[in-house]
């Protein structure tokens, strides 16, 4: 019995010493200097033994919390990454509120609405007055805002925690697929605060005379539809619209930027701030359009579910499916598209600039793939 118990403190002792922080840090440089231990005594043309492997071990060795060679991540810049996420696309949608005003005129009333894209906003300014052409700022200003800070924070959060439960190589390897599941989630919880604020859009724009101002018109559809029929009922195709644009938008401007980067001999490490805005800027214009064709016949079915009466009085799948059936597979895909397209590939790039600026201004650096075998 006494020997039991003293094995079994001795084993205690051990699991003790081999789960405290530092014995952690020395075998993780331990596991990277046996790595990276052969490619070295290949470069000296010589064995390493002594003084040499220890000093190898600790350059080997990640630094502590950095991510391929970036760091640390940790609560800081989570939140610097919300608060960029949310000024770029609160700031960027604000801004494109007039072309979304005709974009959605368009979808909802294409036979009055027949004179493209420079024509609508002709239309709509001639009948309404320019004051029109700003319709439903508020709920979008708002609604992206809080989006874009669960979106952008939620993607860098997302992509980061990944790559390190999986391990550097093995996240560059498969970085396309990181971006898409990182930005599918992201997205998706962006979405649960988004839905009401562009259900008031939605419905401001399609009758201007309906409500006042955001509040009136959230009141008003409340007390007529109840919560989730008036902010809800346009959820899925939201999903349907939002999921497959800003996992096209992430996926593509993260492959954009590389191609970029390939082609000047160059990575963001090596570019300076303003260098590395352009390339956001040009590798966003690429995403943009893509995630906008990808993402069109969703947004259409959303602007016309908002319209009050559109699909019957049915349940929302319902009615999605008698919008769908009376508009038409090509015309879900293609009404409204030349100025979606100028809309979501002017705002996706004015995203990612301004998330580079925000991240600069806060003192944070954002996230890149890199190689691990490179650097």
């Amino acid at each position: 019995g006494r020997a039991k118990a003293h094995l079994w403190r001795v084993q205690q002792r051990i699991a003790v010493m081999f789960s405290s922080p530092a014995t952690t840090s020395y075998l993780s440089k331990f596991s990277a200097y046996t790595q990276a231990k052969p490619a070295m005594e290949r470069k000296l043309g010589a064995p390493m033994t002594g003084v040499t492997a220890a000093k190898a071990m600790v350059a080997a060795a990640p630094a502590e919390g950095q991510v391929m060679g970036q760091g640390p991540f940790g609560l800081k810049y989570y939140l610097s990454g919300a608060l960029a996420g949310g000024i770029c696309c609160g700031l960027t949608h604000g801004a494109m509120t007039p072309v979304d005003v005709v974009k959605t005129r368009i979808q909802l009333d294409p036979v009055k609405y027949n004179q493209g894209f420079i024509g609508g906003f002709k239309q709509v300014a001639g009948a309404e007055g320019a004051g029109a052409l700003l319709t439903g700022l508020m709920p979008t200003a708002q609604g992206y805002f809080i989006q874009g800070w669960f979106k952008f924070g939620g993607v860098e959060f997302f992509k980061i925690n990944i790559t390190q439960a999986i391990g550097e190589q093995k996240a560059w390897d498969n970085r396309q697929q990181i971006y898409l599941l990182s930005s599918a989630m992201a997205e998706f919880i962006a979405d649960i605060f988004l839905c009401p604020y562009e259900a008031c859009r939605i419905r401001l724009v399609s009758d201007p005379s309906y409500a006042s101002g955001m509040g009136a018109c959230a009141s008003r559809m409340t007390a007529e539809m109840g919560f989730v029929g008036a902010f809800y009922s346009g959820f899925v195709p939201i999903l349907f619209k939002q999921i497959p644009y800003t996992m096209a938008k992430f996926a593509v401007q993260g492959k954009a930027a590389e191609q970029i980067y390939a082609a000047s001999g160059s990575d963001p490490s090596k570019m300076s701030k303003g260098q590395n805005i352009c390339v956001s800027l040009a590798s966003g214009v690429v995403a943009g359009v893509i995630a906008a064709i990808i993402s069109h016949p969703a947004d259409s079915l959303l602007s016309k579910i908002g319209k009050a009466g559109a699909g019957g009085t049915g349940s929302m799948m319902s009615r999605l499916t008698n919008i769908a059936t009376e508009t038409g597979f090509m015309k879900l895909c293609t009404q409204g598209l030349g100025a979606r397209c100028v809309m979501i590939g002017t705002l996706t790039a004015g995203q990612f600039g301004v998330f580079d600026i925000v991240m600069g201004m806060v003192g944070a650096k954002k996230f890149h793939f890199h190689d691990p075998k490179g650097h």
